[in-house]
């Protein structure tokens, strides 16, 4: 009889997937970013492949990487879960000798990898959020040196991360700058108009008594107040005309097609249909992305996890206008068995229990808890709930400001 896999999880599993959130960071955008350490760690190696990963609750995201072209692949099937457990790195010299992985695909044609080495990539409070990884068809074991210089790429890893943040923060200044460009034409407009209004009167009046010298002038001041009434439209139409989604915005026909991409293969995987679904509305009014992808990404690979083969996973996405600010509105439902009693009861309590999904897939028990510290952080809501006649179903509304311009 086989043994069951037991699969790794950090003990500081929960900070350290906050940790991760914490970056915000759009999985499918990084590749550029990072190709040259990819790169460069395989050199370093002298390994076929190199692969920069960051591990979230359910799926092990390939940031960028050498070698190989992979997106994403399920946690409990990746080899670097086990190197961020807290070690300075994780060797497996042949993968074929190693009982954890001499029976994965990957060890097949026509990847049939024989060689791994990981080094963890920690985020800023120490917590272990990916791997910098090298892998080859051969088996070989590294020099202490080499290791040493992948795990100086790997510090350059979360560095240019870090740098990644800083600029997406000075754009949104830049942003901030140029909303208040528009409210300073804005608050220019009234009293240009009245100056004009009052050029006029003051131009009548001078024309009954023949002021020659005072119409002019007072006709200068009138030319010269159009004109910068003028130049405030033109400032405002070229302002609504160049209006672009800035670097930490979405709108709703983007965050559909990001999902897609993103877990699409999943759902295609374990044979699922995924449907997106966008409501009646502006669906193109943006909004801040600000962990939007963290907590609906988490939703559906759960929901994926719980869906039977041939099952399909529903997602809606609405955005409620209102006077004082816009709702969000989230809803992820399948067609799975629901959520037991028992674990409805640990959501309410925020404690954890982990289960398995309908495919054996391991269930890391801390995706939703997440979910929920992520969706209270923004000031949402967040409703639980079995369909009569299908399984689970999330509804998550998250509010944000109305934009002042």
């Amino acid at each position: 009889m086989m043994l069951k896999e037991a699969f790794p999880v950090p003990k500081n599993e929960m900070q350290r997937l906050l940790n991760l959130s914490e970056l915000d960071l759009d999985y499918s955008e990084l590749f550029d970013e990072f190709k040259d350490l990819a790169m460069l760690a395989a050199k370093v190696a002298g390994t076929d492949i190199s692969l920069i990963n960051l591990i979230d609750s359910y799926t092990t995201w390939t940031i960028s990487g050498h070698g190989l072209e992979v997106k994403q692949t399920p946690r409990e099937e990746s080899m670097c879960q086990y190197t961020i457990m807290g070690q300075p790195q994780f060797e497996v010299s042949d993968l074929l000798l190693d009982q954890r992985f001499a029976h994965k695909d990957f060890t097949r044609a026509p990847l049939s990898l024989r060689y791994y080495l990981g080094v963890p990539i920690t985020g800023s409070e120490g917590h272990q959020i990916g791997s910098l990884c090298v892998v080859d068809t051969a088996p070989k074991n590294l020099s202490p040196e080499k290791i040493e210089m992948l795990k100086i790429i790997a510090d350059q890893v979360i560095n240019r991360i870090h740098t990644y943040q800083a600029i997406r923060e000075l754009e949104g200044q830049v942003k901030n700058a140029n909303e208040t460009k528009s409210k300073v034409a804005h608050d220019i407009r009234g009293p240009l108009a009245g100056i004009i209004g009052l050029s006029n009167i003051i131009v009548q009046q001078g024309n009954g008594n023949n002021l020659s010298e005072v119409l002019e002038f007072i006709q200068l001041i009138h030319k010269s107040s159009k004109s910068l009434l003028e130049l405030a439209d033109e400032i405002l139409t070229e302002e609504q005309q160049s209006k672009k989604l800035a670097e930490n915005e979405v709108n709703l026909s983007l965050f559909k097609y990001k999902l897609e991409d993103l877990y699409g293969g999943q759902a295609k995987n374990k044979g699922i249909a995924l449907k997106i679904q966008l409501k009646e509305g502006n669906n193109l009014l943006p909004f801040p992305k600000n962990k939007l992808l963290q907590i609906t990404g988490n939703l559906i690979s759960n929901a994926i996890k719980f869906t039977p083969e041939s099952g399909t996973v529903k997602v809606d996405l609405s955005l409620i206008e209102q006077e004082q600010q816009h709702l969000l509105d989230l809803m992820i439902s399948d067609s799975g068995a629901g959520i037991s009693q028992e674990a409805l009861k640990h959501l309410e309590e925020g404690s954890n229990l982990s289960t398995n999904g309908t495919s054996g897939e391991k269930g890391y028990g801390f995706g939703l808890e997440l979910v929920k510290h992520l969706v209270q952080g923004l000031g949402g809501t967040m409703e639980i709930y079995n369909q009569t006649g299908s399984g689970a179903c999330f509804n998550v509304k998250i509010p944000f400001q109305k934009s002042s311009v």
